[in-house]
């Protein structure tokens, strides 16, 4: 009975509805004890022949009010009850998403994403039931037991009632031994479907690779493993819920053998009325659903009680990455300081930046170049406080950046990521994303900017054209672009393009650049990128090798060094000249000069 200990917040919370609920529930409890009354009154009645036909018309009377008293009141209890379970699995569910949200990318890399969504699905609906039908169950086992039971020992013969009672304390013992079977299990049986769930959503998201790769067959296999196990797990629990109701109708059985037999015997001594009888085997009667709810209720609060604990645990997971007191809340501006002596991963053994120091300027741009697993959008996330850094410190403004509010700081980036995530909504809606109040013109303004906005008006229904889920229906390129635009929107004091013209071709490449150059001329831009001609403008390059600074300086002065950037910018010159049909014959680049150097 933790469980409601626990949940005790939420109760207090909706003190009005539970008290009300709990209320009318008391009075139909009330209610459901008169009739078995009326039937006693009618039996010895019309045993005695003194009740006469207008009497009998009375009694039947009361016994319809009674019905539909006890229909209106448990309409009104069932609103005031589920209705407030709903609203703790609004609530909790909330809480998920907020909690989500605030989690830092390492969060994200130990836990799966389907687990999280059965967390979010499954654990909930199990506490939301704990909460109206677990309430439920609680109050008509106690009170209408309660009642029923007072009843039959005040009004009828407590003689008889304590021998029907003697088989009921082996109920509490078999819900006891149920109840502890049934947390385990259903705790497994909520861990295998977590698996299921991040099966389905793994094979879904990567339904492409699967179809490429011809991996229809063995994704079947494995999912219908797991599968297979989610239905033993979950078969183990109905055996142990399978044993709740015939125990109880067994007991209840034995219970009516011992009245039948003992209440006989009282009428045959002229202790007790047929019409008494009667009406006491109509309490035993009535008697099975508290027990039968008793059963319920250990089997509910057992199913809470797992679920609760999973989201629990969950909620009580601290970010890495957390606001610190006395933070600074106005928006980061200012001279970007990289100062990193060393960050590493968790669990990897060499550190992925190392001895990386740069200062720029306002108005000025940082080019990052290298090759894959370099360095180049760690040093991103670090700027943006995904983690913080180890050894070292990065300021904006001179001032560290965890020394600001993440809302400040990350207000103040626009950030064009690698994997250009775009919603399943329309175009207009995804470049708006971080700026929903924005006017249309501003709107196209962005898209000329990152040069997509003929290809959007080339859409039948141009911005308000739904892009599909993950941005589907588009090329590679236009995704590219509309995230850019997307950044570009916030207008940001610093804004990051994380390989983001890999998927446009040179011409628009270079459209996009001068554009960048002529709108963000007082404003820090940082790029990344495979293709030098997206940094050739920059006025700080950076070639990263191993986490480290291999080479630093302008184009035109690391072409002078003649390192790894001046190899690789020949070679991107030459693999250009091809592309166009010039070839090697222009002798522009000599092959003895492609051999690559070491930086």
């Amino acid at each position: 009975m933790s469980i409601f200990r626990d949940l005790w917040w939420f109760f207090k919370q909706e003190k009005r509805s539970y008290a009300v609920g709990v209320i009318i529930l008391l009075l139909v409890a009330f209610l459901e004890i008169f009739p078995p009354f009326v039937v006693r009154v009618v039996v010895d009645g019309l045993e005695s022949g003194a009740i006469t036909g207008s009497e009998l018309g009375m009694w039947l009377g009361l016994i319809a009010l009674a019905g539909v008293g006890m229909y209106l009141l448990r309409y009104v209890w069932r609103i005031l009850l589920f209705g407030a379970s709903f609203r703790l699995g609004r609530q909790l569910r909330h809480q998920l998403f907020a909690h989500f949200s605030r989690m830092s990318p390492s969060f994200f890399h130990r836990r799966r994403t389907g687990d999280l969504m059965a967390h979010a699905t499954n654990d909930i609906q199990a506490v939301q039931v704990t909460a109206g039908e677990g309430v439920l169950t609680l109050v008509d086992s106690l009170v209408l037991g309660g009642l029923v039971v007072a009843a039959m020992a005040l009004f009828i013969s407590w003689e008889l009632t304590l021998i029907a009672l003697i088989p009921m304390p082996l109920i509490a013992l078999a819900v006891s031994k149920y109840g502890k079977m049934l947390h385990e299990r259903f705790h497994l049986a909520q861990a295998a479907f977590s698996d299921m769930n991040d099966k389905v959503q793994e094979n879904i998201s990567g339904v492409r690779v699967v179809k490429a790769f011809g991996q229809e067959a063995n994704e079947k296999r494995s999912f219908q493993a797991l599968s297979r196990q989610v239905v033993a797990k979950n078969i183990a629990v109905a055996r142990v819920d399978a044993l709740f109701g015939p125990t109880i109708s067994l007991v209840i059985g034995l219970s009516f053998f011992l009245a039948v037999g003992f209440g006989g015997w009282f009428v045959v001594q002229g202790t007790m009325t047929i019409g008494q009888l009667t009406q006491f085997t109509i309490y035993l009667g009535q008697l099975i659903w508290p027990m039968l709810a008793f059963g319920f209720l250990f089997n509910i609060v057992q199913r809470g009680r797992a679920s609760y604990d999973r989201i629990r645990t969950l909620l009580e997971v601290e970010p890495d990455i957390r606001d610190r007191d006395g933070a600074v809340s106005t928006r980061a501006s200012g001279t970007v300081e990289f100062d990193v002596d060393r960050f590493g991963y968790e669990g990897a053994k060499e550190p992925a930046l190392r001895e990386v120091r740069v200062d720029i300027r306002p108005g000025e741009t940082l080019g990052i170049v290298g090759r894959t697993g370099s360095g180049k959008t760690t040093l991103f996330k670090l700027l943006m406080r995904e983690f913080d850094c180890m050894e070292g410190t990065i300021r904006i403004g001179n001032v560290p950046v965890n020394q600001y509010k993440r809302d400040a700081l990350r207000s103040a980036i626009g950030y064009v990521p690698q994997d250009h995530f775009l919603f399943s909504v329309t175009i207009r809606e995804n470049i708006a994303f971080g700026k929903a109040d924005a006017s249309q013109e501003a709107i196209e303004e962005a898209a000329r900017l990152a040069g997509i906005h003929e290809d959007i008006l080339r859409f039948e229904k141009g911005y308000d054209t739904v892009v599909g889920e993950r941005g589907v229906t588009l090329s590679g390129g236009q995704k590219q672009r509309i995230s850019i635009a997307r950044a570009l929107l916030l207008d940001p004091e610093i804004l990051i393009l994380d390989d983001s013209l890999s998927a446009v071709d040179a011409k628009t490449e270079e459209e996009i650049l001068e554009a960048l150059r002529k709108m963000r001329r007082n404003k820090t831009t940082l790029i990344a990128a495979h293709r030098l001609s997206a940094i050739e403008h920059a006025d700080h390059i950076l070639v990263l090798e191993d986490g480290a600074v291999a080479e630093r300086g302008n184009h035109e002065e690391l072409l002078a060094q003649d390192g790894w950037y001046a190899w690789m910018y020949r070679q991107q010159q030459l693999e250009s000249m091809i592309e166009k049909g010039g070839g090697a014959a222009h002798g522009d680049a000599p092959v003895a000069r492609l051999s690559q150097p070491t930086p």
